[in-house]
């Protein structure tokens, strides 16, 4: 999977999806699905549940090393019960690596997971867990209409 294959699929499969793709700024490259079906939330209610990232933050966000070439990585903001049972609390994980299920080098505390690169196989066991942030930021937004 490449990242404009996600993309199509993210934005074919969820309605009410807005997808950003800042071309200036720090988030120049990065790619953010929101839902917001009326492209009216304000800036504190427009919060990502996924995003694609093509490159490190300094020393913020560097330990996946995404400033090698083609590699970059997808995150998925998932429940609290769902983060907990993908990984074993206290568990080592290589944040480069390819194509593994991770848990966000620096989000995982708000539940987020990760892949770098991730194969067609790899993104096909993601879908529940797209479709469950999409659902949770649907009920988020609802809740405060």
């Amino acid at each position: 999977m490449d990242e404009q294959a996600i993309i199509a699929y993210l934005a074919e499969t969820f309605n009410g999806l807005d997808v950003q793709r800042p071309i200036e700024g720090p988030g120049a490259g990065d790619t953010f699905f929101i839902y917001d079906p009326r492209r009216d939330l304000d800036d504190k209610r427009r919060f990502p549940f996924a995003t694609i990232v093509t490159k490190d933050y300094g020393d913020f966000d560097n330990t996946s090393n995404l400033n090698r070439p083609g590699v970059f990585r997808l995150n998925i903001g998932v429940s609290r019960d769902t983060f907990r049972s993908l990984f074993e609390e206290g568990a080592e994980h290589d944040n480069a690596a390819l194509d593994t299920l991770i848990p966000h080098p620096v989000y995982a505390s708000q539940s987020w997971v990760s892949v770098l690169n991730p194969s067609q196989q790899t993104f096909e066991s993601l879908r529940p867990l797209l479709a469950e942030a999409y659902e949770r930021a649907v009920r988020r937004i609802v809740t405060v209409r």
